[in-house]
């Protein structure tokens, strides 16, 4: 057996037009996009945002996203994404026990993403 790519659907929460321009704004290129569906992609790596919003499906959702530069991520979010009034938290890149150096950032849904540094 064969894999080609592995898309997540991500829920957008309630403001899907602001889940639309948090992910812009993050550095993903939207391929497509309608009314319910839009595809997003960067480098090689897409995933389909959702119109959808179910809160206590989206607290508990995560992505782990392996990214070859963590520090440049981390200036990137501080620099195009922390001005600009998104329902967000966000932690800066921390060493945990389980080997990986990672940013935690909750988007404007909720669900959280593990952004770590590839190794």
């Amino acid at each position: 057996m064969d894999l080609i790519k592995l898309r997540p659907f991500i829920p957008s929460g309630e403001d899907y037009p602001q889940a639309k321009r948090f992910f812009e704004d993050l550095g993903f290129q939207k391929m497509y996009s309608d009314s319910g569906l839009t595809i997003f992609r960067l480098d090689e790596q897409e995933f389909y945002l959702q119109n959808f919003h179910n809160e206590e499906f989206q607290s508990n959702f995560m992505v782990e996203l392996l990214v070859p530069d963590l520090d440049e991520w981390w200036t990137n979010i501080q620099n195009n994404i922390q001005n600009k009034n998104y329902p967000i938290k966000v932690k800066e890149p921390t060493e945990y026990p389980w080997g990986k150096r990672e940013i935690h950032l909750i988007d404007p849904s909720g669900v959280c993403w593990h952004i770590a540094e590839s190794k």
